[in-house]
């Protein structure tokens, strides 16, 4: 079994003389005691800058590269020479190796069988242990030279830029820039609260929270503020309202003790004011080294809570547009989803200062188009070469000619030629008012009593009968038979209204039901008479 034992100084490559002792890892240990206890089961090869022993498999590089490629997981071109050769005579044997990725590499470009165990792991420890011994011709001095210079080129490699460039600063700044403003809100609070006991006109005189302490600071007790000057802190005009508050305050009394605790308080107060206001400049100018285009698109703090969101500079350019408008508002977003409802149109960026001076209405297309313009200057801050922000400001002045233009609501055709374009008139809506008609809510036809009258009357005039005159019949005594016939006829005259019937009338509502049936009636009684007299008539004349 061969061994690959990767060092500052090269690659080396052992061979294990003994693999019987290699299954029992626990005392694995006892035979890497001394150097030559490990030379026993071991044969060492190397080859180095001065003579190359006739033993040694060993071959000596010092290119940052190969580390890196290393770490990556990937197959350098120095270690694949040094396989190929040393390999070549052993190719039946397999090679013990300490990442489990890279041996994938190895079988896959040189065919060769690796092995990844503990009892390699076990192996690899005795070696580094004994590698002075094992390793001849490499004095200590110069492989701890060797491995400061490595580690040097290979954390300047992964970081890929200067130092000055590091975003691990921005995040530990606004970080801290948040806890501070919430312990200084706290603190203010507190000291408003506590003095306010002793003189509460104060707090509603001097509404600036580090004016008030410092006023608090040079006041002490109430009673000294006739000897005091507070002319630095506040303007005059308050200074002499605060002072005649003072003759007049309905605070109570506080003794010596509790005067000194709030003063100290306010000493804190004004000293992470302060440390908060520098703490601010220096992220500021780091984020202009940083992220120039980004800090020009919106702003410092935004810039820095997006950076510290995402967890770097890189990580937050590998995001597309439509994550950077949302980033920030996750919970929302997952919540709408889950429920089935409208996602947010923004997050953090919502703070910047374009989306903050639009109309409500117009927030989600600015934020969209921000979040568009601000994903390009953020790729071009992370892999771009140059650190100048002429890109951002080109980006924020199509913005803000862009927000104008929704503000004055400048909405012009783009079909059309170009003459067309240039005598473009503002688009305006055009809508007509309407009525609402009230006779379509229902489809039953509406009936008013004016037609019932008219239906009513029109019945009537039809029933009417056609007046006929009846002749004058003299009046003689009539004889026995005519007597009889006349008491016939009279008889006829009382049956026949029984025999007829009456016609059903359809009742309405309301008062024309009752003259309806007295019409009828009136009716019915004048086609009798005229019957009688008809038949009375037609008996007397032969």
């Amino acid at each position: 079994m061969l061994v690959l034992f990767e060092t500052a100084a090269g690659y080396a490559i052992f061979k294990v003389l003994d693999e019987q002792k290699l299954q029992q890892v626990d005392s694995l240990w006892k035979e890497f005691e001394t150097p030559d206890k490990a030379n026993k089961i071991m044969l060492v090869s190397l080859c180095s800058f001065c003579k190359i022993p006739l033993k040694l498999l060993w071959l000596f590089f010092t290119f940052p590269a190969a580390a890196t490629a290393l770490v990556e997981g990937k197959l350098g071109k120095s270690l694949k020479k040094v396989l190929k050769k040393v390999v070549a005579k052993d190719a039946h044997e397999q090679l013990a190796i300490t990442d489990a990725k890279l041996g994938g590499v190895i079988k896959e470009k040189l065919n060769l069988s690796c092995v990844h165990s503990p009892a390699v792991a076990e192996l690899m420890r005795g070696i580094r242990y004994q590698m002075e011994g094992l390793i001849t011709g490499l004095p200590p001095r110069e492989i701890s030279a060797m491995s400061l210079g490595l580690a040097h080129s290979l954390s300047r490699y992964k970081l890929k830029f200067s130092p000055d460039k590091v975003d691990t600063m921005i995040v530990q700044a606004i970080s801290l820039l948040d806890d501070l403003d919430k312990e200084l809100n706290n603190y203010i609070m507190r000291c408003r609260e506590w003095y306010g006991w002793h003189f509460p006109e104060l707090g509603k005189i001097i509404t600036d929270n580090l004016a008030y302490c410092k006023s608090v600071r040079k006041i002490g007790d109430r009673t000294n503020v006739v000897n005091t000057d507070l002319s630095e802190v506040v303007p005059e005009e308050i200074e002499a309202e605060v002072k005649l508050a003072a003759e007049i305050s309905m605070g109570t009394e506080v003794s010596e003790e509790d005067i000194h605790n709030i003063m100290h308080l306010c000493d804190q107060v004004i000293e992470i004011s302060e440390y908060r206001s520098q703490l601010y400049d220096y992220l500021k100018n780091r984020m202009m080294a940083i992220a120039p285009n980004l800090t020009v698109m919106v702003g410092e703090l935004v810039g820095a809570r997006l950076i510290s969101h995402a967890g770097s500079l890189l990580n937050l350019a590998k995001h597309p547009a439509s994550t950077v408008q949302i980033l920030g508002a996750e919970k929302a977003l997952f919540r709408a989803l889950k429920t089935r409802r409208d996602t947010p149109k923004y997050g953090l960026i919502y703070h910047a200062s374009l989306v903050g001076q639009t109309t409500a209405k117009n927030k989600g297309k600015i934020s969209r188009t921000l979040a568009a313009k601000t994903a390009l200057a953020i790729r071009y801050d992370a892999l771009g070469e140059d650190t100048n922000a002429e890109m951002g400001l080109e980006n924020r002045a199509k913005l803000e000619a862009r927000l104008r233009q929704l503000e004055e609501k400048g909405i012009r055709r783009i079909s059309g030629s170009g003459k067309a374009l240039a005598r473009a008139d503002k688009y305006q809506h055009k809508s007509d008012v309407k009525v609402y008609d009230p006779s379509g809510d229902s489809t039953l036809p509406s009936v008013s009593k004016k037609r019932k009258i008219e239906e009513v009357e029109e019945a009537e005039e039809e029933d009417k009968p056609v007046e006929v005159k009846a002749k004058k019949v003299k009046r003689e005594i009539p004889a026995e038979g005519e007597t009889r016939l006349m008491h016939t006829a009279a008889e006829a005259e009382t049956e026949t209204p029984k025999k007829k019937k009456k016609k059903k009338v359809k009742h309405v509502e309301g008062p024309m039901v009752e003259e309806e049936e007295v019409m009828v009636s009136l009716v019915e009684e004048v086609r009798t008479l005229i019957n009688a007299v008809c038949v009375a008539t037609s008996v007397v004349e032969p």
